[in-house]
């Protein structure tokens, strides 16, 4: 039976469940095109800039069949709901800070502009925490923020980030089911703030940080992105290597090249932005970027010169920097910085400005991720996958902590070592998915897809794996046999 894809509906619930899928077509039309998505708006004299900083906000939390005593009967809830049910439970006393920092941007930027300035930041926000504002009666949360992705007057000044929606590791989520995921986030946002809205996304945010290093699997991660209209990626920069020798970044507030190439001698590239330092949340909480890119001047880059971009992620709302030092930090730096040689920007269109400049991307410089260095030096172009899995063994036997589990935010945290008891249910919800929805081409307006979807998606999200064993992996778990059942 043949794909069927509808008008883009107005509602982000359908029947009960986040509207995942079923309007491919339109989602695919919103982001078709290569035209500059905020160049018009951009109020920037980017020849005057010496230097620029950019900060994105990462917001999520998980859903879990945490709605009532039986596990296997429990409805499926937000984690922000439960603390707010569950008052006992550890840091349960952040729920409500937390709801108000996923509102507050909606709150900062309206006022600055009404002041003159001229702010920016980029937002990540996971599709499980979106369903579950809604979900939990908190459709406010999301009123607040959809003037910045469609109101002409704010929306230059924020960028929203695609993800993936249920926040999956890439280096350890099948691929067909990362491409779902990255599909599904989109069908989520154009459902709750517009196509149009969905139009200028082209930016992505990978959750965790985590890139594939993998040549296969992250050649698909690639072409995933590609194909799903994104334009450049946020990279951590200890997770990519030069393509010349393997060595570290030269200037890491250039945006580079990452060069996608598999086993079979196929090749794919894509811009990156890289976020500096490791993960902390001091960095964004105090403005750090702003203060580095004070101290930076432009730099050479295709012949001519570029101001240079400091980059930086962090949660949004986790902490007390994030919770209580933020807010007037980030004020305070809007209010001085625009107007001044070292300007907030924002990625998309710190790209399109360099573009405009005469600067292709073309010349930025090359990367790749980190550890492929070791492999493409053991492997003859072209050979294909048993060739490349023996290239692998090889090194592993040679280097026991050589690995291809890819690499995150934090430089000792594996998603895939340690996690068989969760990874093992994901992986079959996974097959039964493929073989019960995908290889029969069921439609994906069909109920039972959306159903076996919506359980999918939120059964791989990273955080069954983050906190360990116990009750968190029993969710993941739960959410895996329920994607089963619902596929039939």
């Amino acid at each position: 039976m043949p794909r069927v894809s509808t008008p883009f509906p107005s509602t982000d619930v359908i029947d009960g469940l986040p509207n995942l899928c079923g309007a491919e077509d339109a989602i695919a039309d919103a982001m078709r095109g290569s035209a500059p998505v905020t160049l018009a708006e951009s109020d920037v004299d980017f020849a005057q800039v010496r230097s620029a900083f950019a900060i994105a906000l990462h917001m999520h939390q998980p859903l879990m069949p945490a709605g009532g005593g039986d596990l296997a009967a429990a409805p499926v809830i937000g984690n922000l709901q439960f603390m707010l049910e569950h008052p006992e439970v550890q840091d349960a006393h952040n729920a409500a800070p937390f709801l108000g920092c996923y509102a507050r941007m909606g709150q900062f930027i309206p006022q600055l502009v009404a002041e003159g300035r001229r702010p920016r930041v980029m937002l990540d926000y996971s599709g499980t925490l979106l369903y579950a504002l809604r979900q939990m009666g908190r459709g406010d949360v999301l009123d607040a923020l959809r003037p910045l992705a469609a109101d002409p007057a704010l929306r230059r000044c924020v960028e929203w980030l695609g993800t993936a929606w249920g926040h999956a590791v890439a280096p350890s989520t099948p691929a067909q089911d990362f491409r779902l995921h990255v599909r599904a986030w989109q069908h989520h946002f154009a459902s709750i703030f517009g196509p149009d809205a969905l139009h200028r996304v082209r930016g992505f945010s990978p959750p965790e940080m985590a890139l594939p290093n993998h040549p296969d699997v992250f050649y698909e991660f690639v072409r995933t992105l590609l194909d799903c209209g994104y334009r450049w990626l946020l990279v951590q920069e200890h997770t990519v290597e030069r393509l010349d020798d393997g060595a570290g970044l030269r200037t890491p507030h250039l945006p580079h090249t990452l060069v996608a190439r598999n086993s079979r001698g196929q090749e794919l590239r894509i811009t990156a932005l890289v976020k500096t330092q490791g993960s902390d949340t001091k960095l964004v909480g105090q403005m750090q970027p702003y203060y580095e890119a004070k101290g930076l001047s432009r730099l050479p880059l295709a012949g001519r010169d570029a101001p240079p971009l400091v980059t930086q992620v962090s949660d949004g709302e986790n902490g007390g920097v994030m919770m209580n030092e933020f807010p007037s930090k980030f004020m305070e730096v809007m209010r001085e910085a625009p107007g001044t040689a070292t300007v907030p920007m924002n990625g998309t269109e710190y790209l399109e400005h360099l573009a405009a400049a005469g600067i292709d991307p073309a010349s930025f410089p090359l990367a790749r991720p980190r550890l492929q260095k070791r492999i493409w030096d053991r492997f003859e172009d072209g050979a294909g996958p048993e060739r490349l899995a023996a290239a692998i063994a090889d090194i592993r036997r040679a280097d026991g902590g050589f690995n291809v589990d890819g690499g995150s935010w934090t430089a000792d945290r594996s998603w895939v070592g340690g996690y068989d008891n969760v990874l093992g249910p994901m992986e079959r919800a996974s097959a039964a998915f493929a073989q019960r929805m995908l290889a029969p081409n069921v439609p994906t307006t069909d109920p039972r897809y959306r159903a076996a979807l919506f359980n999918l998606l939120a059964a791989q999200t990273s955080c069954f794996r983050y906190w360990g064993q116990g009750t968190w992996t029993d969710y993941g778990r739960e959410l895996c046999r329920r994607a089963a059942e619902a596929a039939g």
